[in-house]
């Protein structure tokens, strides 16, 4: 690693620390890394607040051995396990199974056990993990074709034991994602034998694949897509036209809404196939799961809705085996459309998914998006291309060289130049003698190992050469070597040819899945469930959708939040509940006058749907002073289950009702000499506050009775005066 990045590397220095720290306790410090070609693109960022601490070397000896560990398994997990490379697209793991089982590739199926010994002469890691990794590359089916029980990603089912199953590589895999020719070889972890850094691979896995991964601050998460579409994207980049948007595709199926995908950030929703069959109107049949979820996690989870009251179904049948098959019996009656709905609002018929595309780069980690992704293997796929013929062009090279010096050899009869000579030193100085007319077609002095190579001609072979054949291999050379000279020259134009080709014979093996849904329609999961729930009371003042004998009062929904007030002003917000006693009677809208006698105050309570920007009209009568308030109010914000006051300590509430009446009538007590009696008042006078505040005084008569209507008790010959509020 470069322990000094250069001014413009856009790198942060957090991950350049922790590589320090660990090159200094370690003898493997070195190996020097280019600086980025691609500095638009972002990179991760892994600094934190810088906090007043102490330099390392200042610290005792436990710090620094805790920190200087702690970085090196940081800069472990992330560069050697957690997180894929830009390159060939694998986790180390991933790289090594797939190079063991090249190495002992011959076209049969092998025990995975047996894969997994060998690859355990290169991963540092057990022998559950290298399993588990097996596993999860034969079912996502690009590169491993698996044989027995390799477990059922629809029910979540565990595959056999790895000396019960057999895999092979895919011809996919053994054709385009090795050229060891080109590849470059480290040692293992033991330093027995030798595996590759990266691998050639010709197709963008790690796009193909979807990885995740979780690594020491910092995760990724690559959604697999669609094999076509993703070489049809690079086939547009070799072409120089604009990068077609590429989204995910699941081997699950689904229907999915990208439209909080941003190539390759963001997220994606992706819903269950739900159908309704002909001849079965009561029956719904969900056919495909979203990506993620297992047939035994979304009956479970439907269970739950069922016990909750969210979906009217009657049972529901699992006969998932090869393909989804979850077949849902509704109750007598039900809409069918709206317990759809209800299946995507309330289960797992509906998931989101996050993405974001964090990869290692040059063993840096760099945040990407999928254009991103598909250039640089666009740009990894001509260098491979150009170091396979560069080396096809030695090997060319050789090859003429060696024709050519056997065609003197044997044209020109100057083995017969050997027979007679006696020593090894003589035959080399006769055979460099002979050739000494010929050099300008050699283009050099003859070599020991070309002498030795003459020498070792067969005798039947310069009994039975022929030079016109010697002549037709040789213009097949050149043509070989001109075709190669051409297609370096047009990197681009053979390598979106070879990607054609692949679209050609793979393609069809792997069409779309996923459906695509520009934008799925909301769905109002209050109006699903406003009925839901029915709140009752019970004659001994219990009120709660369990309560099975008892006046049913509203219904709502298990979403809302219900609001409880008391007639003394009490109040608190509370989910619907199952059963509370309020030891109170329910009047809503009650005129609580009983207060207002000498007699001990019956006591009430109202409940309703809480709403934080509803309006309220609330009247009081406070006793130390005998004034009676109005006010306005909002409820504002809330803690569930916590209890408010809405009115001062010792106060009455006259009268609580939603909304600002359009006036409230007011009958005085009858006191001697008292002339005005009843009075009319516009609450719209009182200004909206919060439901803690204190009213407005409203008059300090006694009052006898108030309503909001105009109530039978209304005399018209007392006049209507107008009341006044004191702001």
């Amino acid at each position: 690693m470069s322990k000094h990045l250069p001014d413009d590397d856009p790198q942060e220095a957090f991950f350049e620390d922790f590589l320090d720290l660990a090159d200094e306790s370690t003898a493997e410090a070195g190996a020097t890394s280019e600086d980025s070609d691609t500095a638009s693109l972002s990179v991760i960022d892994l600094k934190p607040e810088k906090v007043a601490a102490p330099a390392v070397h200042e610290r005792g000896p436990f710090g620094r051995l805790m920190e200087t560990n702690f970085l090196q398994f940081a800069s472990y997990s992330i560069c050697d396990r957690a997180l894929p490379t830009v390159e060939d697209g694998l986790k180390p793991v991933q790289r090594r199974i797939l190079h063991a089982m090249w190495e002992k590739d011959d076209g049969r199926f092998s025990k995975v056990a047996g894969v997994v010994g060998n690859t355990m002469h290169y991963h540092p890691h057990g022998d559950a993990a290298i399993k588990d990794a097996i596993v999860t590359l034969a079912n996502k089916r690009y590169l491993i074709q698996g044989q027995g029980n390799f477990g059922n990603i629809f029910t979540g089912d565990e595959a056999a034991a790895a000396r019960y199953i057999e895999c092979r590589l895919t011809k996919l895999a053994r054709e385009h994602l090795f050229s060891p020719k080109v590849t470059e070889y480290v040692p293992s972890y033991d330093g027995r034998n030798k595996e590759p850094v990266l691998l050639p691979s010709k197709v963008p896995l790690s796009l193909m694949l979807g990885i995740d991964g979780i690594a020491v601050g910092l995760s990724t998460s690559i959604l697999p897509h669609n094999f076509q579409e993703l070489l049809e994207a690079e086939i547009a980049i070799l072409q120089k036209k604009p990068c077609p948007k590429v989204l995910p595709d699941f081997i699950t199926g689904g229907t999915m809404d990208a439209s909080d995908y941003n190539d390759g950030n963001g997220s994606i929703r992706i819903r269950a196939t739900i159908e309704q069959r002909e001849n079965e109107k009561n029956k719904l049949f969900i056919t495909s799961v979203p990506y993620g979820v297992t047939t035994d996690r979304l009956a479970e989870s439907i269970e739950k809705a069922i016990k909750t009251k969210k979906l009217p179904i009657r049972h529901i049948d699992n006969f998932t085996a090869e393909k989804v098959e979850i077949e849902i019996s509704l109750t007598p009656g039900s809409d069918a459309e709206k317990v759809r709905k209800s299946l995507y609002a309330f289960t797992e018929c509906e998931r989101k998914i996050s993405s974001r595309i964090v990869v290692l780069r040059d063993n840096r980690p760099v945040e990407l998006s999928v254009t991103d992704m598909l250039k640089h293997h666009v740009q990894r796929l001509q260098d491979i291309f150009a170091a396979e013929f560069n080396v096809r062009l030695g090997e060319i090279e050789q090859l003429m060289n060696r024709k050519t010096l056997e065609a003197i050899f044997i044209e020109n009869r100057i083995y017969k130049r050997i027979e007679t000579v006696k020593t090894a030193e003589g035959v080399a100085t006769e055979i460099r003698l002979g050739f000494v007319p010929y050099l300008d077609q050699v283009g050099h002095e003859l070599t020991d190992d070309e002498i030795e190579m003459l020498l070792k001609i067969p005798i039947r072979r310069i009994s039975l050469y022929d030079i016109n054949r010697h002549n037709a291999e040789m213009e097949a050379l050149r043509e070989e070597q001109a075709q190669i000279n051409d297609n370096l020259l047009h990197l681009a134009r053979y390598a979106s040819k070879f990607l054609k080709g692949l679209l050609k014979e793979y393609g069809p093996q792997y069409p779309r899945l996923t459906e695509i849904e520009e934008g799925f329609q909301a769905i109002d999961e209050r109006a699903l469930t406003s009925t839901e729930l029915t709140m009752r009371l019970s004659e001994d003042n219990y009120f709660g959708y369990e309560v099975k004998q008892g006046t049913p009062l509203f219904p709502c929904s298990s979403l809302d939040k219900l609001y409880i007030v008391w007639s003394d002003g009490h109040y608190r917000f509370m989910p619907p509940p199952d059963k509370f006693l309020t030891d109170a009677t329910y009047e809503p809208e009650k005129e609580w006058l009983g207060a207002l006698k000498t007699r001990a105050p019956n006591r009430y309570f109202t409940a309703g749907i809480y709403n934080r920007d509803d309006i309220f009209t609330c009247i009081y009568y406070e006793p130390i002073y005998g004034f009676t308030y109005i006010k306005r109010f909002r409820w504002g914000g809330m803690i569930t289950n916590k209890d408010y006051s809405l009115v001062p300590e010792g106060a009455t509430i006259l009268l609580l009702c939603k909304g600002t009446p359009e006036a409230v009538y007011v009958k005085f007590k009858y006191l001697k000499g008292q002339r005005i009696t009843q009075q009319v008042f516009d609450p719209a006078e009182a200004r909206i506050t919060s439901a803690s505040s204190k009213g407005i005084q409203m008059t300090p008569k006694q009052i006898e009775r108030l309503d909001t209507t105009r109530p039978s008790w209304w005399s018209a010959s007392e006049g209507n005066t107008k009341g006044t509020l004191f702001q």
